[in-house]
């Protein structure tokens, strides 16, 4: 069996007399889509934080590609082939959607600013950024919004560029945190059939958070990790999900039931 891209192991995380995470564990496969699911407030994004090295764990461990991570920095992580976004996009709006995407490629910059003018592979090595970018965006299929500035996009537009964004590093591994958040559901759902698409066919492993499980459920995912209350209700495929009576009575009956009126933009 193949060794995890990322591995969690008792996960703890305290903040004074609050424990926000509370010995969790799960593990992502490379290749894999998984989805962290469960309500406002039950440690999702304190969980991708401590995996990223924003947060200090309290106590636990977390290795990415068999390294342990647990006291690396967010710089260091992210060296080892992992990406990760933010629930709120974070893009430069006087920029282009081509010139954000043409920023966080590792290892462009020469310590010495003349001699980065000088060196002969500089040109070509901005050449083959700018092939990247627009790969990224026919990939994400919106290469038509390449010479726009980030002011100019809608919240699923930025969604899509915040997501080419982290995908110019050329990670292994990827954490979206609520890419679909307040998108509306056309949009949600082409940028989930993308991120399907992209694990397919570049072998990449995806870790996203998405708060709307019964959304979630009808996307395809290989398999999802179910939090309350800060711990790790379960972990299956999404039958598993569906048909696990504590997720149907603690989450599906409350999102069938925002179904019916129509549900909630987050």
């Amino acid at each position: 069996m193949s060794e995890p891209v990322l591995k969690v192991e008792n996960l703890r995380k305290e903040f004074g007399g609050l424990v926000a995470v509370k010995d969790v564990s799960f593990e992502v496969g490379p290749g894999e889509f998984v989805g962290l699911i469960g309500p406002n407030g039950c440690g999702k994004s304190t969980t991708f934080n401590c995996i990223s090295g924003l947060l200090q764990q309290t106590s636990g461990k977390v290795a990415v590609f068999g390294e342990d991570a647990s006291e690396m920095r967010p710089d260091e992580i992210q060296n080892l082939g992992f990406t990760r976004t933010f629930q709120h996009t974070r893009l430069w709006r006087q920029m282009t959607v081509i010139e954000n995407l043409l920023v966080p490629p590792r290892q462009q910059f020469q310590p010495q600013p003349l001699k980065a003018i000088l060196w002969p592979f500089t040109r070509p090595a901005e050449e083959a950024r700018l092939a990247r970018a627009y790969e990224v965006l026919d990939q994400l299929e919106v290469p038509h919004m390449a010479h726009n500035l980030a002011s100019e996009l809608s919240g699923g537009q930025s969604k899509l560029v915040d997501i080419g964004r982290s995908m110019m590093g050329d990670p292994q591994l990827l954490l979206l945190d609520e890419p679909v958040a307040g998108v509306a559901g056309p949009l949600a759902l082409k940028i989930f059939n993308n991120l399907r698409k992209i694990v397919d066919e570049t072998g990449i492993s995806v870790l996203i958070i998405e708060h709307n499980m019964d959304f979630i459920l009808r996307q395809g995912v290989d398999r999802i990790v179910v939090m309350k209350e800060g711990e790790i209700l379960m972990v299956g495929t999404p039958d598993e999900v569906r048909s696990n009576r504590a997720v149907i009575e603690a989450y599906l009956g409350a999102v069938g039931d925002e179904s019916e009126e129509g549900g909630e933009e987050e």
